[in-house]
């Protein structure tokens, strides 16, 4: 019945349609907006708890505020959207792309209460590059995915910016976190087991109890940075070449 409401998927979406959609959603019988075109919608506060958003394309959408808890986005294109106080918890966005995405409202000092919350969401295999300072992504899964620096990029913290984040207890397997901001980023239990961290700045991040086997660190910045109880340092690749490890706290 409600897919009856919508276009077929090659068809570009209005703001009514997905707002009536929504509306007429259940629990037992969630919003499906899979492959549909959401591109520069204005859907912003809306609740998208639990959808269905498969591989859908939300290129320059404006997700402000929106509830995506526990949604389906898995494969979705949010390249170039904005992400303002979203709320990603739990959500599935694995394989997703959110390329140059915009959280906050200012580039030079970003508001701690404009963070996106991505706690205990499935980000494995996503294409990311964007400032998400100070975001929740305690418990969130982004084994193989891609935040570091693309060859002859520029390091820049607008597209390469996890300062301050809360990563406790993510994973992070064999993900690529080269030349990425992670300063004061907090990985406490993080499994960072075969993680790309060349010339990461992990300045005063709080990797207590982190799994770094067989990551690399060549080039990383340690200073301050505290690995007490962390495993995997003797099987670490680069130490010897990471910058300040004397300065890190074991």
């Amino acid at each position: 019945m409600l897919a009856a409401l919508l276009p077929a998927a090659a068809q570009a979406l209005t703001l009514k349609q997905v707002s009536q959609a929504l509306v007429k959603a259940t629990p037992g019988n969630p919003a499906d907006f899979s492959h549909a075109d959401l591109v520069g919608l204005d859907l912003s506060d809306l609740d998208f708890k639990g959808a269905r958003l498969v591989g859908a394309d939300l290129l320059g959408a404006n997700l402000s505020r929106a509830n995506l808890a526990g949604a389906d986005l898995s494969g979705a294109k949010l390249d170039r959207a904005t992400i303002t106080s979203t709320n990603f918890a739990g959500a599935d966005l694995s394989d997703a792309s959110l390329f140059d995405i915009a959280a906050y409202s200012t580039t030079e000092f970003p508001k701690p209460s404009e963070a996106p919350n991505f706690a205990g969401a499935d980000l494995s295999g996503t294409n990311i590059q964007a400032r998400l300072t100070g975001a929740n992504m305690r418990g969130a899964d982004l084994s193989n995915a891609r935040l570091g620096l693309r060859r002859g990029q520029l390091k820049s913290p607008i597209w390469h910016d996890l300062s301050g984040c809360d990563l406790s207890g993510a994973k992070l397997r064999n993900t690529d976190l080269h030349g990425v901001h992670l300063q004061f980023t907090k990985l406490v239990g993080a499994d960072l087991t075969g993680a790309n961290l060349t010339v990461a700045d992990l300045s005063h991040a709080d990797l207590t109890g982190a799994d770094l086997t067989s990551a690399d660190l060549t080039g990383a910045d340690l200073e301050g940075a505290i690995l007490r109880d962390a495993k995997g340092l003797a099987e670490a690749k680069g130490m010897g070449d990471a910058k300040n490890r004397d300065k890190a706290v074991y």
